[in-house]
């Protein structure tokens, strides 16, 4: 059996499980098996070849996983996000394309400003704090996490991406947490906005990512509600806190960003037209 018959014979067991994107994830456990890129022709030539028989169980492996519902990425153990590679695996949050709309929002109001300091609260995985660093010219920029299983990813990721970025370990509905870092620029944050009937009801792959990174609460709104009152603090005067909100929960969101004083508060739509972000200003 050549690799392309196995990757064929492959993509109709993950059809066959109601995979809508078969292919897509096949190849990229073949690559992953390979150890092969399965974007260049190389792995186009590669296919031609006769299946090894340690590539053939472990690739058949990863397939069966993908089928009982464990997440792509975390079987690759890896993802992009905002043109970078981001390591991920069970314990933390996976980078989503809709969390790439926080980012193009805080990269477009400051990107032609110099010596920021900003702060990713919720951190996970450090995805936003290294694309802000990456793409903003900051003079700090600090994550905050306090799942130890998350900080390891985000400790790895730091190292890969050969970053500065400042990782403080603490909750961030803890008062003493926010006194831990300096007055910021800019505050973004991807707080658990999931609710309890959106819990109830989860994709299956989902259910693999670690629940305190999802739950926000019955309504979804408790962590707005106190990174809100707690953070505002911690922003300089005119800086800006921005979050990534759930589907429809663009008003509640902005209500109390307003109740706490904020100006200029407003929401933004992601790709697909969903309202994913609110900001505002600090008076």
């Amino acid at each position: 059996m050549t690799y392309r018959e196995l990757l064929k014979a492959q993509t109709a067991v993950l059809e066959k499980a109601g995979n809508d994107n078969a292919l897509f994830d096949a190849c990229e456990l073949m690559g992953k098996a390979l150890g092969a890129d399965c974007r260049g022709g190389a792995f186009e030539r590669l296919l031609e070849g006769e299946a090894e028989t340690s590539v053939k169980a472990e690739f058949e492996g990863l397939c069966q996983k993908r089928v009982n519902g464990e997440p792509l990425q975390y079987l690759l153990g890896e993802w992009e996000f905002y043109g970078l590679t981001i390591k991920v695996g069970k314990g933390v949050l996976i980078p989503r394309q809709d969390t790439e709309t926080l980012a193009d929002i805080a990269v477009a109001k400051y990107k032609k400003t110099d010596n920021i300091v900003a702060a990713d609260l919720c951190a996970g995985s450090g995805c936003i704090a290294l694309a802000l660093e990456k793409h903003l010219k900051c003079r700090e920029v600090w994550a905050v996490e306090k799942s130890e299983a998350a900080a390891g990813y985000l400790k790895e990721n730091l190292a890969l991406n050969n970053s500065a970025v400042k990782l403080v370990m603490g909750d961030v509905l803890d008062s003493d947490t926010a006194n831990k870092i300096p007055a910021a620029d800019l505050i973004v944050c991807n707080p658990p906005y999931l609710t309890a009937d959106d819990m109830a009801s989860l994709q299956t792959e989902v259910t693999h990512e670690p629940k305190e990174a999802l739950y926000g609460g019955e309504d979804g709104l408790d962590f707005y509600r106190a990174v809100t009152r707690i953070w505002k603090d911690r922003l300089k005067q005119g800086g800006t806190l921005i979050y990534e909100i759930g589907a429809g929960q663009e008003d509640d969101v902005m209500q109390i960003m307003v109740q706490h004083g904020f100006e200029n508060v407003r929401c933004r739509p992601d790709p697909c037209g969903i309202m994913r972000c609110v900001m505002g200003t600090k008076k």
